[in-house]
């Protein structure tokens, strides 16, 4: 491109090679605007004028005068020409310089009484899989080939009511797919209206603690239990009333004894978090019959109990429910991957409206691609062919755990009876602290969690947190050598 003499007050450096000519006259007049050189109010060259000074076809001009004009930088003047505008728009991107303020007089947002309640939940990092992350699934064992197999047959065919959105429930193949696998395979009774599609149970909580607690409010909470429960009933407001877990799950007669007329009571049934007790058969009745009679809800969290390894599998609580009092929650998290973000909440008939409604409040229909795709997954069966393998790869890996742990462990650590899920609990001896025992063996990269860190008050039981489906068979044994050590030292 020729570049003509101009006695303009322009200086435009020469197009990048590839760069289209009408994003590179753009690009230079909006620098040439912002650096001042051509200020508020000037006017530009005519179209005409700038095409013939430097080689370029007008219409190339006036596209890119155009794309100035609809960003706000120049304004047009019917027979009077194009000017710069007197307001820029790069202007309400740059923040003011604030007024200077005294120390400690800084202006705070006041926040709600909600607000001032949250505490974040903390999160383990992403980074490598190490011995005994807990809480995690085998990922690298996931089928992600036809995970993505079964979402680019969907995704080529999606049809456009899809686009536009859902019901607030959620997509209703979904949950119908849902309510027949949790009557079949976890003795849930229930029905497609009385599922919704949620985030996780994590969001079941939240939504469960604003529609039926009020502040002041009792809860039961598992003594030791799972800290979202708890940190998304006091949110609310709610008072978290602790209660002791033995060999049979929640202790009734010591949470009656304690707390008397509790409104909720967030239990762990199938596999209590963290100990890993399942609540047996005859507590579970007496449970929900005095819930019935004290009129309280109950919450069931059954977060991983599809991966069971010993004992006869009992019907979950809501499926023995005859009077309406519990509301089940479960998640693909635990089972698929964490970042699929897509779990169920069922709920009795009687809350399937309220529920809703809130749904609609806070999402108004939530996202429906990734429940297509989940549908298709469940309803061509690979859903249940992946938990099936899983759970003998996680059975495989907890023999490994309890191998190596009686061979190096022996006296110092006991593992106590697993059951189901994706973690254990293994009980010091000799007195030493877990929260000694965790920081040492963090230094040694190895990831334990202290039985404490789920307790309310202070907790006497000395143990450790241990996952092990997440976690090869090299790298358990490489834990279970590096534990040991950390004992070693301690004794």
């Amino acid at each position: 491109m020729a570049k003509k003499p101009s006695t303009l007050p322009l200086n435009l450096r020469e197009p990048a090679p590839g760069t289209p000519l009408y994003r590179w006259l753009y690009e230079e007049l909006r620098l040439a605007i912002l650096s001042g050189h051509l200020h508020p109010g000037a006017r530009l060259p005519a179209t005409r004028d700038l095409a013939e000074q430097y080689g370029i076809s007008r219409p190339t001009v006036v596209t890119a005068f155009e794309q100035l004009q609809s960003e706000g930088y120049v304004d047009g003047k019917v027979g009077s020409g194009t000017y710069v505008s007197q307001t820029l728009p790069d202007q309400f991107l740059q923040a003011p310089k604030a007024a200077s303020r005294p120390a400690g007089r800084r202006r705070r947002v006041p926040l709600s009484a909600y607000a001032r309640r949250l505490q974040p939940l903390r999160r383990a990092d992403s980074s490598r899989i190490r011995a005994f992350r807990a809480n995690l699934p085998a990922l690298d064992e996931f089928p992600m080939a036809l995970w993505a197999q079964v979402a680019s047959r969907r995704l080529r065919h999606v049809p456009a009511g899809l686009l536009a959105g859902g019901e607030a429930r959620g997509y209703r193949p979904l949950r119908e797919a849902v309510a027949e696998y949790l009557n079949t395979s976890r003795g849930v009774k229930c029905s497609a209206e009385q599922v919704l599609i949620i985030s996780g149970v994590q969001e079941a909580l939240n939504r469960a603690a604003h529609l039926l607690l009020d502040s002041g409010d009792p809860v039961w909470m598992e003594e030791p239990g799972y800290p979202g429960a708890a940190a998304a009933f006091r949110s609310v407001g709610a008072q978290v009333c602790s209660v002791p877990v033995d060999s049979e799950g929640l202790n009734l007669e010591a949470g009656i004894q304690r707390w008397p007329r509790p409104r909720m009571i967030y239990v762990t049934p199938g596999h209590q978090f963290p100990l890993g007790v399942t609540m047996s058969l005859s507590r579970r009745l007496s449970l929900l019959e005095w819930a019935r009679r004290a009129r309280a809800i109950i919450f069931e969290d059954d977060y991983d109990s599809e991966y069971r390894y010993a004992g006869r599998p009992i019907p979950a609580l809501q499926g023995l429910d005859k009077a309406s009092v519990v509301i089940f929650a479960g998640s693909f998290s635990l089972v698929m991957f964490p970042s699929l973000r897509l779990g169920y909440v069922v709920v009795p008939p009687d809350l399937v409206d309220i529920f809703a409604a809130a749904a609609s409040v806070s999402t108004h229909h939530p996202p429906l691609l990734d429940q297509v795709v989940l549908c298709d997954f469940i309803q061509e069966g690979h859903f249940a062919r992946h938990v099936r393998r899983m759970r003998q790869l996680y059975g495989e890996r907890l023999e490994v755990l309890k191998e190596e742990t009686r061979q190096k462990l022996g006296g110092r650590l006991e593992l106590r009876h697993v059951e189901a899920g994706l973690r254990t609990v293994g009980w010091l001896k000799g007195g030493v602290s877990a929260e000694h025992v965790a920081r040492a063996a963090a230094e040694r990269d190895v990831e334990v969690v202290p039985l404490s860190r789920y307790a309310y008050g202070r907790s006497r039981r000395n143990g450790l947190v241990l996952g092990f489906a997440a976690v090869d068979e090299k790298e358990l044994r490489r834990g279970v050598e590096e534990l040991a050590r950390v004992l070693e030292v301690g004794e």
